[in-house]
């Protein structure tokens, strides 16, 4: 019957994480990324005590109640075992070490590392070591003979070397392996296993097989493989009585051979098909613990039911007594209840529950289909009763009839539910850790430092007008914190005397108390907190939220729908992260609430589901420095809230393209929209950066993952979109009574107008006139009718008729607002006292006086104003109305008489002609003047001179206009 597999549940953070089993099989004991060894009663124990080793660990051994572990740190240390004190440290390398392992009476260590070198340690007086150097590249994995003669290990370098561990000399070595450069790297951890007992054979996973080769000779003696295996195998293991061996692949494959028949007897696939990274039988042999690379644990249970069948020979061989068709129906795993009666084997009085096939197969392999809950129906588990009184002597017992076969239990088949990820401090780092950021946001850092010498708390501020550097002693032992200007906000669990605390700080305050804590209610522990300008709220264990004033007065509280998953705030903004549901493969079920505490207070977002990328949680939520939420994901997503799509989440960027490796991250401190500009620091091989050295905090881009942006049309799209984006604050803040800077907004609004321009050239230049008016649409009145003047020197007159109808449109637009709002058209007049809107191509100019503009901070244009020719000062310029009603474009160009081009670029660049040529009468000029001129291209010249006299009609214009129309 083939074993049950029980659900994966969550142990470790992501990354490698190992296994193994007791002495006495009692616990289960895990150590994963997060640096903590983890000892579990059961699969269900939902409350395992944990032992810190460092800020990883690597690999773990356990025996004689000693627990070794290879942590961050490039130490092996050891630990005492359940109790988990610091018993010291067995060894140091350069580097991490990768594996550790004990010989099979404990009395010895081996450690391999990433600096090439293998190490073999006495427990009991460390300073004996033996050192086997000669491998050439980071060592994967190490394994102890059981009679302890030998040692064998596995490197990056390819080879698979057996060592002779009181000569410290190489025996033979196996070029087996694909080289790599890092165990991070490495196609397969190749985890050797040497078999228990007398040591007779090694086993070595080499791609999707397994080598075994015999002690002693050293020779390939056999291979154990199954078609299902596809990927390559990453670790082994033998059972107990060393006639089983387990593999765990690449893909997630669980197999099971019996070593003596070479027969696949047990398979399993993980639920989700991740990579299995350690395995451990129980020392009983009925269970397999294993973990994966997602920091899971799982549990194969059962297994005595297959083995014990497997291990097991009948007395006599009855594999005469069916035909090949009957083979063939007992191999499929059907049942004929028209075939000739089968007949069945017991065992002794110990194992007669126990019955296979008469044909004497080791395991029906009808059992192993695609689907992983098939059920084995070829050997199920019968009770004695069906059957006469056993003869011992015989060894066996024929059953008069066939067997009726047992009813299949139903097998749930959907999809499997995800862990919900625990609350956290934006942010802030693990708070296992013994130095750890609790807080790092855009008005400084707090740091919590936790060990032997001192438990403290560190405040330092990004500008110390704001306040100076504070150093706090942490007798409650806080664990959460959060910063502004205005004051510090801790918090501490629960214990089983004290309640949970909040505690604040008000540095800002004026009065001689600065300070003010409360206790929350027994059974209350708070879970999240963080300060707005004004007010404090901390979120807790009972889906509450609590919201104090600054000075420590309770204010409002009000139910969450779930539990609370972050918090943050900014001014008068509150956004509050849950779980709204239970999320199914892989996916976290998150809402969002988004509160604002002005006068009117209101609910902005009312538990809108979180977007989340595939597979991913959430690392990170916060405010823009401008008070835009965004948060990010632990796929390196950043998305902020677009204000003027609905209140949707718009993704910006994608730290993970900028990442060098899988394992390396970016942390998240801040970002801000003008400039545009993502905070973060670069974590090699992490997710989060160490206290000390103090990190550089590096500056992201953002880019709108819009489609094709390598191409020209493309990257104007995304830079445009990006700006509306990214100004959209201002709209926001001005309806919600703040100042705002009217020089920043203008200056935006003529960057999107300009790149809208410059689309719109492109369009007419590949002859898409209705995606030109698509553009159109977009544009400010001005920069339309400054676009009608384009279509119509580009000869496209049906394209500059449907402009002039959207220009007229976009008048009486604003006409009517100017009617309903008489006041409006005062305060959007700029210093200059131009109406309305500056004109937003001024500075589209040739490329040398762009960089001039550019550098004068969106400053009015100091250059030359052009005017016509010969102007007539009375003569009336036609209404707007009756020009476009008309379509009388080339009247309306008629009414001017404006220089040419070329006489226009020479009034311009008159005076640095003649000061290179100072002697050049005025016909030499001329010619100078015309020589450069032709070498100007097509787009500068356009773009440069007719565009320039194109505004200066559009102003004189646009005063005819509002005199009309007055």
């Amino acid at each position: 019957m083939p074993c049950e597999r029980k659900p994966m549940r969550y142990g470790h953070s992501e990354g490698h994480t190992e296994v193994c089993f007791d002495d006495t099989g009692r616990f289960i004991v895990t150590c994963g990324n997060d640096g903590d060894v983890r000892i579990w009663e059961s699969l269900d124990d939902d409350d395992p005590k944990f032992i810190t080793v460092g800020e990883k660990a690597y690999s773990l051994a356990l025996k004689n109640g000693k627990l070794v572990t290879a942590s961050s740190n490039n130490t092996v240390q050891i630990h005492t075992f359940p109790d988990g004190d610091p018993d010291g440290i067995l060894t140091r390398f350069t580097t991490n070490a990768t594996h550790v392992t004990f010989n099979s009476i404990g009395s010895r260590v081996a450690a391999g590392s990433s600096d090439f070198m293998v190490k073999v340690v006495e427990v009991s007086d460390s300073s004996q070591q033996k050192t086997l150097r000669g491998h050439e590249a980071p060592v994967l994995s190490v394994t102890f003979d059981p009679k302890d003669d030998f040692l064998a290990s596995a490197s990056c370098d390819g080879s698979v070397v057996v060592w002779n561990i009181e000569e410290q000399t190489q025996v033979i070595s196996w070029p087996l392996l694909q080289k790599s450069n890092d165990v991070t790297n490495a196609k397969s951890l190749c985890r050797l296993a040497w078999q228990p007992g007398m040591g007779k054979f090694l086993a070595v996973p080499v791609e999707t097989k397994v080598h075994l080769y015999e002690r002693g000779s050293w020779d390939h003696v056999s291979t154990l493989s199954d078609d299902l295996l596809t990927q390559p195998i990453n670790v082994v293991s033998w059972s107990p009585c060393g006639r089983f061996l387990a593999a765990g692949s690449v893909g997630g494959l669980l197999t099971v051979w019996d070593v003596n028949s070479k027969l696949c007897v047990e398979r399993q696939k993980h639920e989700k098909g991740f990579t299995v990274c350690s395995l451990a039988w129980h020392p009983s042999g009925s269970q397999i613990a294993y973990t994966d690379t997602e920091g899971c644990l799982g549990l194969l249970d059962g297994l005595g039911t297959s083995t014990q069948v497997a291990a097991k020979k009948p007395a006599k061989d009855y594999d005469d007594l069916f035909d090949d068709d009957d083979d063939r129906l007992m191999d499929e795993g059907l049942s004929d209840t028209k075939s000739p009666a089968k007949k069945a084997v017991g065992w002794d009085d110990d194992d007669d529950d126990f019955l296979v096939p008469a044909t004497g197969r080791v395991k029906n392999r009808g059992a192993f289909l695609d689907d992983e809950n098939s059920l084995d129906t070829g050997s199920l588990k019968l009770g004695q009763d069906k059957f006469g009184d056993n003869n011992d002597d015989a060894g066996s017992s024929v059953a008069p009839a066939a067997p009726p076969v047992a009813p299949l239990r139903p097998v749930y088949e959907g999809p499997m539910p995800t862990p919900p990820q625990k609350a956290f401090q934006p942010g802030s780092s693990p708070a296992h850790l013994t130095h750890r950021f609790m807080m790092w946001n855009f008005v400084g850092i707090v740091r919590g430092y936790n060990d032997e010498q001192d438990n403290a708390i560190d405040v330092e501020f990004h500008d110390t007008a704001v306040h100076h550097a504070m150093h706090l002693t942490n007798s409650l032992g806080h664990t959460m914190a959060d910063l502004s200007q205005e004051g510090v906000l801790l918090a501490c669990p629960s214990t089983e005397e004290l309640a949970s605390k909040l505690q604040c700080l008000h540095f800002s305050s004026w009065d001689t108390n600065k300070e003010w804590m409360v206790d929350l209610p027994k059974g209350e522990d708070a879970r999240a907190l963080c300060l707005g300008q004004g007010w404090a709220a901390v979120a807790t264990s009972t889906l509450m939220i609590r919201l104090f004033s600054i000075g420590g007065v309770q204010r409002e509280l009000f139910s969450l729908p779930g539990p609370v998953v972050c918090m943050a705030g900014h001014g008068e903004q509150l956004l509050v992260v849950y779980h709204r549901a239970t999320g199914f493969d892989g996916e976290q079920a998150l809402g969002v609430q988004l509160l604002q505490f002005s006068r009117k207070k209101r609910q902005l977002i009312s538990g809108e589901p979180l977007p989340l990328s595939q597979k991913s949680y959430l690392s990170w939520l916060g405010f823009t420095a401008e008070g835009t939420p965004c948060y990010v994901d632990s796929n390196g997503m950043v998305r902020m809230l677009n204000r003027s799509l609905g209140n949707t989440w718009t993704p910006v960027c994608n730290t993970r393209e900028t990442c060098k490796s899988k394992s390396d991250h970016y942390w998240v401190v801040g970002v801000h929209e003008n400039p545009q500009q993502l905070r973060c620091i670069p974590c090699k091989g992490s997710r989060y950066p160490p206290t000390l050295p103090r990190p550089a905090v590096a500056i992201l881009p953002f880019k709108l993952p819009l489609c094709q942006t390598t191409t020209e049309k493309g990257q104007m799209e995304e830079q445009f979109w990006r700006s509306v984006l990214f100004h959209n604050h201002y709209s926001f803040l001005s309806s919600s009574g703040y100042e705002i800077d009217e020089d920043a907004q203008n200056l935006s609004q003529k960057e999107q107008q300009e790149l809208l321009m410059k689309m719109f050239a492109l369009s007419c230049k590949l002859e898409r006139e209705f995606r030109c008016v698509e553009l159109a649409e977009m544009m400010t009145q001005n920069v339309v009718t400054l676009a009608i003047r384009y279509a119509s020197r580009s000869r496209r007159m049906a394209l500059a008729q449907r402009l002039s109808e959207i220009a007229l449109e976009k008048s009486n637009q604003m006409q009517e607002e100017e009617q309903e709002e008489p006041e409006y058209s005062s305060t959007r007049r700029t210093s200059s006292g131009q109406p309305r809107v500056t004109n937003i191509l001024d500075n589209m100019m040739s490329s040398k006086k762009s960089a001039q503009l550019s550098s004068s901070g969106g400053k009015p244009s100091k250059s030359p104003v052009l005017k016509p020719l010969a102007p007539k000062p009375k003569t009336k310029v036609p209404c707007a109305e009756s020009v476009f009603k008309q379509g009388s474009i080339s009247r309306c160009l008629c009414a001017f008489r404006p220089k040419t081009g070329f006489q226009l670029w020479l009034e311009e660049n008159r005076k640095s002609i003649l000061a290179d040529n100072p002697d050049l009468e005025e016909t030499d000029v001329i010619k100078e003047a015309m020589g450069r001129f032709r070498t100007l291209s097509t787009e500068e010249r356009l773009l440069s001179n007719q565009l320039k006299l194109f505004i200066f009609k559009n102003d004189f214009r646009s005063t005819d206009l509002n005199k009309t129309d007055k």
